[in-house]
């Protein structure tokens, strides 16, 4: 098999394994059947903006020009920042995505990544944005109608526990599992400011997640096409965005968004 096209983050869907997919151009590729298979990936040294589509020297915020890095909805502040969002004052780069983005449920949520951590999606990205962030587990903690009431409470949180994954203990398949989200929840619920404890949900059901991975990295060595245009080996396993290579290696697919890049397998 031999495709060409421009690279998007993978796309997945939670199963007895997570189940992924790679868009490669107009098509998408079932990469759990990849696992196990030897997998060439060559960069082919052009970059297309993943908003305007134009051709791009530098890439900005994984996969966007420079133009659209600082005028798209999809990369204003309040993406990393919750807490600084300002559309419920009727501010934002564009009121019609902030609309279905921030002014819609949002989900405050506990996962076990790298170790206990807080985050704020979207209800409608359950569980994907878990998946992304290669949680074990995660619980539902609260429900805000905006985005900066669920960055109010995950600031408020992250004082107390980390709001960011680890992503190369992540990647090192360490088990900090045996954590219980049911009591952490009961726990950090204490944390939270008397004015946002309106928000908090009583939903207690843990959501576990299985990984297509045969087998870990010991010690990781990250792969970047803008160093070395051509991954190749045998692929064992994918977590989060990120792709697993033997030898220790590994990409993250997300970081590369836009990126012009040729797949190779002998399926």
């Amino acid at each position: 098999m031999e495709i060409i096209g421009n690279i998007s983050k993978m796309e997945s869907s939670s199963r007895e394994v997570v189940q992924y997919l790679l868009p490669l151009g107009n098509r998408k590729i079932i990469m759990n059947e990849l696992i196990g298979q030897a997998v060439q990936l060559d960069f082919k040294g052009k970059i297309h903006c993943i908003k305007c589509g134009r051709e791009t020297r530098k890439s900005f915020a994984q996969g966007y020009c420079y133009p659209c890095f600082t005028t798209a909805p999809e990369t204003e502040e309040c993406v990393l920042r919750p807490e600084l969002c300002r559309a419920h004052e009727g501010v934002a780069r564009d009121m019609e995505y902030a609309e279905k983005h921030c002014l819609s449920d949002q989900v405050v949520y506990l996962s076990i990544t790298s170790g206990l951590k807080v985050g704020v999606t979207r209800s409608s990205q359950v569980p994907a944005r878990w998946i992304d962030q290669g949680a074990l587990k995660a619980i539902e903690f609260a429900r805000t109608p905006n985005r900066y009431t669920a960055g109010l409470m995950e600031v408020a949180l992250k004082n107390h526990i980390a709001d960011k994954t680890n992503w190369r203990k992540m990647l090192l398949g360490s088990d900090p599992g045996h954590m219980d989200l049911v009591s952490e929840k009961a726990r950090l619920k204490a944390m939270v400011p008397e004015e946002l404890r309106s928000y908090l949900t009583e939903n207690e059901s843990v959501i576990e997640l299985t990984y297509p991975v045969e087998r870990y990295p010991e010690k990781i060595r990250s792969l970047d096409f803008d160093k070395d245009p051509m991954v190749s080996g045998v692929l064992t396993g994918i977590k989060g965005q990120y792709l697993m290579f033997d030898q220790d290696r590994v990409i993250n697919v997300r970081k590369f968004g836009g990126y012009l890049v040729q797949l190779t397998t002998s399926v």
